[in-house]
């Protein structure tokens, strides 16, 4: 028998950042996957980021996670997201190559000391006499004992595909699914579900009219994912941009009896941010037109991935809706779409370690949770695995707080909300957002991975080493002028001011604030822009604070578990159910529960403090 500290289940990118993260904690760590080859591939839409997955993926790699730096050096077409809008809601993307994006992947994973990769299924979870994880049983009777087990099986568990009147397992075209686990699961009563995905057809790009379409070129700045990275090393292509049109909603309506969606074959629910071609033309009658955007899968690669029509229509619709689109009238289908339907687990049988309450050991990360998304995966791998190995070592679980961070965000509102479709990071979930830039990631959590050991050396090193540069760049900002001084475009009002104060003031830009202190300029580009924005931001972060000092008051009013909400005078049935069933820690989780008022709060800290008496 292999004895392990963590065992991680699934090479996805969950299983990636949960495997690495859980090394750099020390822990003696082994992952099982089906193909070894497979691991960290790109298994739907060739891309990284975008509006608050960009921001999952920054803070993914301020902790030295592995997504960001595997972007880049795949990375063939880079886009900044909702440029025209303020910073706090724009969101990096990056279109990458699947070869070299899974290429890379492999390359770290193989440089992580104390990982094994083991091939095989995970067919059974062991468990001790107590109902705590022992150990994990594969298909061919192999067994690893460890007291730690991550649970990242993406679609595999007990998946199933769907295209037409075709249906088989598997949680990805060529790729069995993870069946026995998931009767396993079931049979212990844990609270599972089934959701859907589903993926476009993958095109010929050489049977393309690119003419005819609208371009849409990559930056041309040079930003990258990671700071870590030496900048963007693969050539950059375009990507171009389509529509659907009467002709092509009118093939899919004549066919929608033939699609699994519709037919009553799949009655999981699928991502409302992200819905098939299906239910957009169907729940969407009256717009004339959907956009697509046609994304290279790579530089030496013909696939061309036509983001926007994800479908499990049958072949023969397939095709007809391809042709019906400009500048695809002769492209070749090379794959069709198709949906997925799995199994997932209910997010409120977790805690904020995504560690499981009904099987002590047992950290569950990725689509399991009910998640879609490669960066909501990767975010939710970093948490699980850093807790498993936590957990296996004995020391004291790693906690994202949502007034800190968007993987906070996401993970407060899996454990607490539950899921009713597929969860997708947006920036509007964030409250904080403000302070919750892309920009500013290594300095929100830089300190928190840190202290949890979560970096390694180099990214420890380049830590320090920014510390330093924006204790710096602060020092200088304090020098204080009066408005006249700085530019004449400023209404002098006779004060005097901090440089950092006179940030917020339009007319100081960024030559103005150069000329009064020189010395800035030796401050490196990516740091000085940062501190600009906050300046730019401070009254709004401000009040952000004495926010977050009410909701520390609140957390620190702790709710005992197994409370007994029914006998709380005031609340109603509905709020009851809902307290129940998320079982928040303290008041101020309580406040963020869907249909929890002011009122029903007020009852509960009367019956909270009356217990405590």
């Amino acid at each position: 028998m292999a004895r392990f500290d963590v065992v991680i289940v699934g090479g996805g990118h969950a299983g990636c950042e949960a495997a690495a993260a859980a090394v750099r904690m020390g822990a003696n760590t082994a992952l099982v996957t089906f193909d070894a080859g497979a691991i960290g591939a790109m298994s739907c839409n060739p891309a990284i980021g975008g509006l608050g997955k960009g921001h999952l993926v920054r803070e993914v790699d301020a902790c030295d996670g592995l997504i960001a730096r595997a972007t880049d050096a795949a990375g063939i077409h880079y886009r900044m997201l909702n440029r025209s809008k303020g910073p706090a809601v724009q969101g990096p993307r990056v279109q990458a190559d699947r070869r070299l994006f899974r290429a890379a992947i492999q390359r770290m994973m193989a440089d992580q000391a104390g990982l094994a990769v083991i091939e095989g299924e995970a067919a059974e979870l062991m468990l001790d006499g107590r109902g705590a994880a022992r150990g994990l049983m594969l298909a061919d009777g192999r067994l690893i004992d460890a007291p730690a087990i991550v649970l990242a099986t993406g679609t595999f568990l007990g998946g199933r595909m769907f295209r037409g009147a075709w249906a088989g397992e598997g949680g990805r075209v060529g790729e069995r699914a993870a069946t026995r686990l998931g009767v396993q699961m079931r049979a212990l009563d844990l609270p599972m579900g089934r959701l859907k995905t589903g993926t476009p057809p993958r095109l010929d790009g050489r049977t393309i009219d690119w003419a005819r379409l609208e371009e849409q070129p990559s930056d041309g700045e040079g930003w990258t994912m990671s700071p870590m990275s030496p900048g963007r090393t693969a050539p950059q292509l375009f990507c171009a941009v389509t529509r659907t049109n009467a002709r092509t909603h009118a093939i899919i309506a004549d066919n929608l009896h033939a699609s699994p969606l519709h037919s009553g074959a799949i009655s999981a629910g699928g991502p409302r941010y992200c819905p098939s071609i299906e239910d957009k033309v169907s729940r969407f009658g009256d717009r004339e037109g959907h956009q697509i955007f046609l994304e290279p899968e790579g530089l030496d690669d013909h696939l061309v991935y036509p983001n926007g029509i994800s479908t499990s229509l049958p072949d023969a619709a397939q095709a007809a809706m391809i042709a019906s689109i400009e500048g695809l009238e002769r492209a070749r289908i090379v794959q069709p779409g198709y949906a997925v339907e799995y199994d997932h687990i209910d997010p409120r049988a977790l805690d904020a370690a995504l560690a499981l309450a009904a099987i002590p050991g047992i950290f569950c990360a990725g689509q399991i949770n009910g998640t879609t998304g490669y960066e909501e995966a990767a975010a939710q791998g970093l948490v699980a695995g850093a807790n498993a190995a936590a957990h296996a070592l004995g020391r004291p679980p790693v906690r994202f707080d949502r007034t800190t961070s968007y993987i906070g965000v996401m993970i407060d509102d899996l454990v607490l909300q539950g899921i009713t479709e597929p969860y997708r990071m947006l920036t509007a979930r964030a409250e904080h957002r403000l302070a919750l830039r892309a920009d500013n990631a290594e300095t929100r959590l830089g300190p928190l991975a840190g202290e949890a050991g979560l970096l390694g050396r180099d990214r420890r090193c380049h830590q320090q080493a920014r510390e330093r540069a924006r204790a710096d760049a602060y020092r200088l900002l304090e020098r204080s002028f009066r408005g006249a001084a700085l530019s004449p475009a400023v209404a002098d009002d006779g004060a005097r001011r901090s440089l950092f104060d006179w940030l917020r003031f339009p007319a100081i830009d960024r030559p103005t604030l150069l000329s009064a202190a020189p010395e800035l300029q030796g401050v490196a580009t990516d740091v000085l822009d940062e501190i600009v924005i906050d300046g730019r931001y401070a009254p709004y972060l401000q009040r952000m604070e004495r926010e977050r000092e009410v909701e520390a008051r609140d957390r620190a009013i702790r709710i005992p578990r197994g409370f007994d909400y029914a006998a709380v005078a005031g609340l109603s049935h509905e709020m009851r159910e809902r307290l129940q069933a998320a079982r928040p820690d303290d008041l101020a989780a309580a406040s963020r529960i869907r249909g929890i008022t002011p009122a029903g709060l007020a009852a509960l800290l009367v019956s909270l403090k009356r217990r405590a008496a």
